[in-house]
C-alpha cells in the first residue's frame, strides 16, 4: 500500500511530460464542463416547476347568482399595502345564493363584509398569466391513471407540500453525496460513477414528466436528487484528479462552476417558451441523451487507478494522453518495482477515516460547518427569485449570470490571495449586502434585487473556494470521499433552504438570510 501511496504523491512529477495544456486536457476539461451543464437546469427547476401563481377559491359556472353576486363572492384583503382576494376562503355559496335567489344586491341590501366564509370546496382558479400549469396548479388527471393521480392544487392547507418538495429532492442530495463518495472511491472509481448518475439523473427527471400525482413526483425527484449530487462530485473530482495543477485551479473555480451556470441560466430561457411544468421538465431532460458518445472520451482517473494498484490501466490512459498530445511517453511511467501489476492493493478508505486523525478530524469538522451555511444562503437566495419584486424569468437569469463573474473572481483571489482570506472576505461581503436588504424601502424594489444579487455574488465566489480548497486540503484516496462528505453535510442547510422561502413574502425572510450568511463568517474565521 505504501508503494502506491507513493505513486500518488509523485503522479504530478511522474506526468509531468505530458505538459499542462496540450489535446487530451482540453478534451477532458471541456467535455467534464460540459456534463455538468444538466445540473444547473435541473436542480433549480423547481424554482418554476414549482412556483405557486395567484390563485382564488373557483366559483362554478353551475352556481345560479348574478353577476353583482359572483363579483363579491371572494373576500378582498390586504397585503403588504395591496388589495388582493382571498386565497384560501370564499363568502358561504348557500348564503350568497339565497340572496341572489331574493333579487337583493350587494353593499346595498347586504353587508357582504359580514357574511360567513367558507374554504375552497371547489378548487382554486389560478393567474394563467405567467404559468400555463406548475406543480401547484396541477388538479387533473394524466398518464400512467393506474397509480391514482388526483388533484394536486399544492395551496392554502397544502401549501406546505411545495417546500417539502424542495426538501425531498436534497433529501436525494444528501443520500447521494454519502452513496457516490463511497462508490467511487472504494469500487467503481470516478468514470463510472459519473456516467452511472448521469443517466440516473436523466431517465427519473423524464419519468416524472408523467407524475400522476404528487407522492409519486416527489419520490423521483429523490432519486434526481441523488443522481444530481453524485454526476457533480464524480466529474468535479476527475478533472481535479487529471489535469495539472495550473489548470486545475481553473478547472475546480472556474470551469466546472461556469458551465453549471450556463445551464442555470438557459433554465429561464427554456421556461420563458415553456410555460407548462411537464413539457419544460421533458425540454431540460432530452440533453442528458447527448452526453451518452462522452463515454469513449473520457478517461478514468488514473490517480485512482495507481490508488487501487491497477499502474498498468493507469500507464495505459497516460500513454495514450502522451499520444494525443503530440509527446513521447517514457516506456515505464512509474518505474520497476513499483509498477508491477500484482502488487497488494491499497488500503480501502471511508468515512471514519475522516475522524480518525486529530489533523483531518478538525479539518472535516469546520469544512462541513462552511459547506452547510453557505449551502443555505446560495440556495435561499437562488430559490427566492420568483418572489422578488419583477420578472421572474429575468431575475432567475440574473441570479445565474451574476454567478460567471463571480466564478473568474474566484479564480483570481484562488490564484494570488491565501485561501482562508477568500473565504473570509467573500462571505463577509455576502453577510454584509444582505443585512441592509430588509432596510430597503418597499417602493425600492430594485434597490433590494441589485443588493440581493451583490449578496448572491459574495456567496457564490465562496461556494467556488470552497470547492477547490476542500480538494486541496485531502489526499487522493480520500478525496472523494471528503467530497461527498462535505456536500452531504451541507445538503442538510439545502434541505432547511426552501422553508427559509416559505416562511415569508420578500422582506420578511431576509433576516434568515442575514443568519445564514453572518454563520459562515464566524465559520470561516474558525478555519
Amino acid at each position: 500500500s505504501h508503494i502506491f501511496a507513493m505513486h500518488v504523491l509523485n503522479y504530478d512529477d511522474n506526468t509531468a511530460f505530458l505538459g499542462d495544456w496540450g489535446n487530451f486536457q482540453k478534451t477532458v476539461f471541456f467535455l467534464l464542463c460540459s456534463s455538468v451543464i444538466p445540473n444547473g437546469f435541473t436542480g433549480l427547476s423547481i424554482v418554476f416547476i414549482g412556483d405557486t401563481p395567484a390563485h382564488h377559491c373557483r366559483i362554478p359556472a353551475s352556481v345560479n347568482i348574478t353577476v353583482e353576486w359572483r363579483n363579491v363572492s371572494i373576500p378582498v384583503e390586504v397585503d403588504y399595502g395591496h388589495t388582493r382576494f382571498s386565497k384560501c376562503s370564499r363568502y358561504k355559496l348557500d348564503v350568497i345564493k339565497g340572496f341572489s335567489d331574493k333579487g337583493l344586491i350587494p353593499w346595498v341590501d347586504v353587508n357582504v363584509s359580514a357574511l360567513e366564509q367558507e374554504s375552497c370546496k371547489d378548487g382554486w382558479e389560478y393567474d394563467r398569466e405567467t404559468y400555463v400549469s406548475t406543480i401547484v396548479t396541477e388538479n387533473k388527471l394524466v398518464l400512467l391513471s393506474m397509480f391514482g393521480g388526483w388533484q394536486w392544487d399544492l395551496v392554502c392547507s397544502d401549501d406546505w407540500k411545495t417546500p417539502l418538495t424542495s426538501s425531498l429532492f436534497f433529501c436525494g442530495v444528501l443520500i447521494g453525496s454519502f452513496i457516490s463518495g463511497q462508490l467511487s472511491d472504494r469500487w467503481f472509481g470516478r468514470k463510472i460513477v459519473l456516467f452511472l448518475t448521469m443517466g440516473v439523473q436523466t431517465i427519473f427527471t423524464l419519468i416524472q414528466v408523467f407524475s400522476p400525482s404528487w407522492v409519486i413526483f416527489c419520490s423521483l425527484f429523490f432519486i434526481v436528487g441523488m443522481g444530481q449530487i453524485s454526476n457533480y462530485v464524480a466529474a468535479f473530482v476527475l478533472g481535479m484528479e487529471i489535469l495539472s495543477l495550473p489548470i486545475r485551479i481553473i478547472y475546480s473555480t472556474v470551469g466546472v462552476c461556469t458551465f453549471f451556470s450556463v445551464g442555470y441560466m438557459l433554465l429561464p430561457f427554456v421556461a420563458y417558451f415553456l410555460r407548462d411544468w411537464r413539457m419544460l421538465l421533458l425540454a431540460l431532460t432530452l440533453p442528458g441523451f447527448l452526453y451518452i458518445p462522452l463515454w469513449w472520451f473520457v478517461p478514468e482517473s488514473p490517480r485512482w487507478l495507481l490508488s487501487q494498484g491497477r499502474v498498468g490501466e493507469a500507464e495505459a490512459i497516460l500513454q495514450d494522453a502522451a499520444r494525443k498530445n503530440g509527446v513521447k511517453a517514457p516506456q515505464v511511467i512509474f518505474p520497476l518495482p513499483q509498477s508491477g501489476e500484482k502488487a497488494v492493493r491499497v488500503k480501502l478508505y471511508n468515512l471514519c477515516d475522516l475522524v480518525r486523525s486529530s489533523n483531518i478530524r478538525a479539518i472535516t469538522i469546520l469544512l462541513c460547518l462552511v459547506w452547510t451555511t453557505l449551502s443555505i444562503g446560495y440556495l435561499a437566495l437562488s430559490l427566492n427569485t420568483s418572489n422578488l419584486h419583477g420578472n421572474s424569468y429575468l431575475n432567475c437569469f440574473l441570479s445565474a449570470a451574476v454567478e460567471v463573474p463571480a466564478y473568474t473572481i474566484s479564480w483570481l483571489m484562488f490564484r494570488f490571495w491565501p485561501r482562508r482570506l477568500c473565504l473570509f472576505s467573500t462571505l463577509s461581503l455576502g453577510g454584509a449586502v444582505l443585512l441592509f436588504v430588509h432596510l430597503i424601502p418597499q417602493h425600492l424594489n430594485y434597490a433590494a434585487i441589485l443588493l440581493e444579487m451583490l449578496g448572491k455574488f459574495g456567496v457564490t465566489i465562496a461556494f467556488a473556494i470552497i470547492y477547490a480548497f476542500t480538494a486541496e486540503l485531502y489526499p487522493t484516496v480520500l478525496r472523494n470521499t471528503a467530497m461527498g462528505a462535505c456536500s452531504m453535510a451541507s445538503r442538510i442547510g439545502s434541505i432547511s433552504a426552501p422553508y427559509f422561502v416559505y416562511l415569508g413574502q420578500c422582506k420578511k425572510k431576509q433576516p434568515s438570510y442575514n443568519l445564514a450568511s453572518s454563520k459562515g463568517d464566524e465559520e470561516c474565521v474558525s478555519v
